[in-house]
């Protein structure tokens, strides 16, 4: 579901203020921290916001602010910093959790919606010990990768491609190719367990 305009040059300039720290040192990458006020009710951040665990029941609706970030139906939480041009690399270490989703999406994502339902977002899915490639609702099988403590995204802004990185083996295990039209933000669905972001690294030596 596509957002009014007012909304979505709202996010789009939300995500341009961030956009500098992208772009200081792109030989380190993005460094980024989860946005609360754009988590689901059903998620709570740790460790400085780097960090996020789902909550079955999680916090009543009622008691958070309102606020027109806030995912409402998914348990998709964004990082708080934009992504316009470069190669940038971080982690995600897992942590009890048999489904989660991983990737980038446009800044202006309806709020109602999830990463990988619709053609703005990218990305890798994990669930029932398998993985998957998520864009427009459609799936499609990764071999080569088993049941992860941590995997590694590689964003080539110019090249148009994400990478799923098997960081036992500084190995890519799959490339998306996306279509960039603007600002990108890492982005995190789960739906047991935690997940715990790692960011500002500098891409591997032979990615």
């Amino acid at each position: 579901m596509a957002l009014p305009f007012g909304r979505s040059l709202c996010l789009c300039r939300w995500g341009a203020k961030r956009l500098g720290v992208a772009a200081v040192d792109a030989r380190r990458g993005v460094s980024f921290k989860l946005e609360e006020k754009t988590a689901h009710s059903s998620l709570a951040l740790f460790k400085g916001d780097t960090g996020v665990k789902y909550g079955m029941v999680g916090l009543e609706p009622t008691k958070l602010a309102l606020n027109v970030e806030r995912f409402r139906e998914w348990a998709v939480v964004l990082a708080d910093t934009a992504i316009t041009s470069g190669r940038h690399y971080w982690e995600v270490t897992v942590k009890r959790s048999q489904q989660f989703r991983i990737g980038v999406t446009d800044v202006d994502i309806s709020r109602d919606s999830c990463i990988g339902v619709d053609d703005r977002s990218w990305v890798f899915i994990y669930a029932q010990r398998k993985w998957h490639t998520m864009l427009a609702n459609e799936k499609a099988p990764i071999e080569g990768i088993g049941q992860p403590e941590k995997v590694g995204l590689l964003l080539e802004y110019e090249a148009q491609k994400l990478s799923l990185v098997d960081v036992s083996r500084v190995a890519v295990v799959h490339t998306l190719q996306t279509d960039f039209r603007g600002p990108v933000v890492p982005a995190f669905a789960l739906w047991d367990g935690e997940l715990l972001t790692h960011s500002g690294l500098e891409v591997p030596e032979g990615l």
